[in-house]
């Protein structure tokens, strides 16, 4: 049965998509079976897996609103090895149509349910907001992955959404737990990113993965090219660096033990 990992943060920008399509082609490089499900309108992530969000058949609204089975819904031909189930603004109408029905937040929990046992890992891309589409990654997910830069605000927005997990937690997943903290477009010459760094491990400790996503240029222009970095040039630093956080997963699972804390 599929390990369903929702990566959210509420803050834009911290590389999200970025760790969606790249962890997903990682760990499809090592012969795991994984599904990437799309939830934000934009479809950063479909067209990064090199799929027309504006050609797909379907996408992220069929299954949650029409109930369009996930075998149907899913792509299979994508540039990273992995299935995906698209996303493009059809999704905007998703998260207003979804106001209507009841159990609301766990349409996305049951529609995966059939699909769950084909796959070793299934990653949600969230919006960068507290919507309905997040709150049914959360309800679907087994647990959470936090990408962040190593900025003031940043750490001030980790606490504040780490509270808001707590609470759906509660209401919608009580199994939800934290699967970690990634740090993203992290620059070791940049002082401020260092105490950030060391105030995260102070705080969070083995829930801070230890591997850290650099800032690169091939990580931003692998989008362009509708593949994920690994495809795009394999050499780069943040391929390389998806690569090893593929790996720490891995041995995390086999051992059953959460990250470990030093860089």
């Amino acid at each position: 049965m599929a390990r369903v990992i929702a990566v959210a943060n509420q803050k834009g920008g911290v590389g999200k998509t970025t760790t969606c399509v790249n962890l997903a082609a990682s760990l499809a490089a090592t012969r795991r079976k994984v599904l990437l499900v799309d939830l934000d309108p934009q479809g950063n992530a479909t067209m990064g897996s090199g799929v027309d969000k504006y050609e797909v058949e379907y996408s992220a609204y069929d299954l949650l609103v029409e109930e369009t089975p996930a075998e149907q819904v899913i792509v299979r031909d994508t540039s990273g090895k992995y299935d995906l189930i698209a996303a493009n603004a059809d999704v905007t109408a998703a998260e207003i149509k979804l106001m209507e029905f009841f159990a609301r937040e766990v349409r996305l929990r049951n529609s995966l349910e059939s699909v769950k046992d084909q796959y070793d890992f299934i990653f949600i891309d969230c919006p960068p907001s507290l919507n309905m589409l997040t709150v049914n990654a959360m309800g679907a997910a087994d647990s959470v992955l936090v990408p962040m830069q190593c900025e003031y605000y940043a750490l001030e927005g980790l606490t504040a959404l780490i509270d808001t997990i707590t609470k759906l937690a509660a209401v919608v997943n009580p199994d939800l737990v934290i699967e970690g903290i990634l740090r993203t477009m992290y620059d070791p010459r940049n002082r401020l990113a260092n105490d950030v760094s060391d105030q995260l491990k102070q705080h969070f400790g083995e829930k801070v993965y230890r591997t850290v996503i650099p800032r690169n240029v091939r990580l931003a222009e692998a989008p362009s090219f509708g593949a994920p970095a690994i495809y795009y040039d394999k050499s780069s630093a943040g391929a390389k660096a998806y690569l090893a956080l593929a790996g720490e997963m891995l041995r995390r699972a086999e051992r059953n033990e959460p990250a470990t804390e030093e860089v």
